[in-house]
């Protein structure tokens, strides 16, 4: 890590590149390359020290907007390209910037592999339920019997649940959140870069062209906060304009009820992001029947996967002195003890 670290005050706008964003007007890629640029300036390390590594769609053209290291790869592909750069320089922050269908369809794969492996990247799914750089398909995200142009009577298909798919899949830090909510970005991806280990941010982001409204029930700014439950370590699982709603728990499931506000009843979940029992519940909360949880999910620490690899390397220098004149001479086959 860069001497300059800690030093320097930096500023959003110098992560941004000179190219001018290309996605459509009022797009909400826009506000999370806004969050994202400022989380990095108030991390406080310099732009030579991130890199920023996409696949295919609308939001893998980030790379081009951001003044760091960056490398827009081919479908469904970060990944791969992301764990190798983080295994071969370990001090670089990676960032990994994928969709619903390059991340979860063709990409699929290496999203499950990346999180069990838990190397330490940062992976942003943008999810607006729908395949945008294509012009309209549905998506592994897409609700079922969504009308499309590559679904015309509605789509027959259960939609992949992004929070149970990291949660299966051994991820160390969950986060979701709503590409509305600029500052609760910002912090989440702030705490994101600060856990060792893979970071997975699942983000609701509108497309205005080809899904407009998805996450309007849950996102609109009036009436969010009767539809949003913030979730936090340690702090009562409540919500409403007035904070006068929480979670209890049910038989299997949590349970809604009402109180006067600044009255939280002593029953009120208290909410534990080690707990698999809580993650798991709170992952099942599905709108319109509950509230959408917004803020980290889990958080628990486990080995990196490129520091095990690094010492597995020293450990074999350390054990065999390499002898490459020896190796040649030794004959067609040789034996490794």
């Amino acid at each position: 890590m860069s001497t300059e670290t800690n030093q320097i005050k930096y500023k959003a706008t110098d992560f941004k590149s000179a190219a001018e964003p290309r996605w459509c007007p009022g797009c909400e890629d826009y506000a999370i390359l806004k969050a994202v640029q400022t989380a990095m300036a108030k991390i406080g390390r310099p732009t030579h020290e991130h890199a920023v590594v996409s696949g295919i769609g609308c939001s893998s053209r980030f790379p081009y907007y951001m003044s760091t290291y960056g490398f827009h790869t081919i479908h469904g592909r970060a990944l791969p390209i992301a764990t190798g750069l983080k295994l071969s320089n370990p001090e670089l922050a990676v960032w990994v910037v994928t969709g619903d269908g390059d991340g979860m369809s063709i990409g699929g794969n290496h999203l499950i592999h990346a999180l069990r492996r838990n190397s330490d990247l940062n992976i942003l799914l943008f999810n607006n339920r729908i395949y945008g750089l294509t012009k309209g398909q549905y998506s592994p995200t897409s609700v079922k019997g969504m009308v499309n142009k590559t679904a015309p009577y509605g789509t027959i298909e259960t939609p992949v649940d992004p929070l149970g798919l990291a949660i299966e899949s051994g991820a160390t830090f969950i986060a979701q959140i709503s590409a509305t909510y600029v500052k609760e970005l910002v912090d989440v991806l702030i705490e994101a870069y600060n856990h060792k280990g893979t970071s997975f941010v699942h983000i609701y982001q509108n497309c205005y062209i080809y899904n407009n409204g998805a996450f309007d029930g849950f996102t609109n700014r009036e009436i969010r906060d009767d539809n949003n439950v913030k979730v936090e370590h340690g702090k009562p699982l409540i919500f409403g304009k007035e904070l006068n709603k929480g979670l209890v728990m049910g038989y299997g499931k949590f349970d809604i009820v009402e109180f006067e506000p600044n009255k939280i009843p002593d029953n009120i979940v208290i909410y534990d992001e080690t707990d698999p029992v809580l993650i798991k519940m709170i992952k099942d909360l599905e709108f319109p029947d509950s509230p959408v949880p917004m803020g980290i999910i889990k958080r628990v620490e486990a080995p990196i996967f490129e520091d095990v690899v690094h010492e597995q390397i020293t450990m074999a220098k350390d054990k065999f002195k390499p002898d490459l004149k020896k190796l040649i001479e030794a004959g067609d086959t040789w034996e490794v003890k």
